[in-house]
């Protein structure tokens, strides 16, 4: 948001200025979440996947980084190796190398890393293209907290569910056998021979 300053010398919020951000990222959410991708047991999104996002060449972004690669160790960003990149091209169709596409495989920036790249480019859309991305990993931080504590309930329930169908067999089986009519020996007919005489 741009600020303007009042006659009290107070800075205060443009209107009109805060419309045209807010309308110039008209990026819905889910657009941003089908760009995370899970690499190496992390949620990343891919370097050309950003500078699309803020609206600049995946060239000019990468120069911006390598500039500043002191902000940027191995947690916030790294390379694909080229299988990685393979199957990133597979998966999502990047043209291949020299037929007009990139030569060199792609950088993969975890949500730290796009935190940091708002201080790189330092342009108002990357700013507030950074919160919108930020606010969808944390979205999904917390869809994922609830799968898993979603998960956790289930397996308590199966074996529960389990203890309390052993319990309810034995039951059955109890209840079955107090209702099958009880066996009674019969007595063989006719006379018994004593075999003494």
């Amino acid at each position: 948001m741009t600020k303007r300053s009042t006659k009290s010398g107070e800075n205060a919020v443009n209107p009109k200025s805060a419309a045209a951000v807010s309308g110039a990222l008209a990026v819905p959410a889910a657009m941003i979440e089908r760009r995370i991708y899970v690499l190496r047991g992390q949620k990343v999104m891919m370097d050309f996947d950003l500078a699309e996002l803020y609206h600049v060449s995946t060239a000019n972004l990468n120069k911006a980084v390598k500039r500043n690669l002191g902000r940027f160790p191995e947690d916030f960003m790294f390379q694909l190796t080229p299988e990685e990149d393979k199957s990133l091209r597979f998966q999502i169709g990047i043209s291949k190398a020299g037929r007009g596409g990139r030569r060199y495989p792609p950088f993969a920036f975890t949500e730290h890393g796009v935190v940091m790249l708002s201080s790189v480019l330092k342009s108002e859309r990357a700013v507030q293209m950074n919160l919108l991305i930020v606010r969808v990993f944390v979205r999904l931080r917390e869809m994922l907290a609830t799968h898993k504590e979603l998960a956790h309930r289930m397996l308590e329930l199966e074996r529960e569910q389990r203890e309390h169908g052993q319990q309810l067999a034995a039951v059955y089986t109890i209840v079955k056998r107090l209702m099958a009519p009880p066996r009674t020996r019969k007595r063989p007919i006719g006379f018994r021979v004593d075999a003494r005489t």
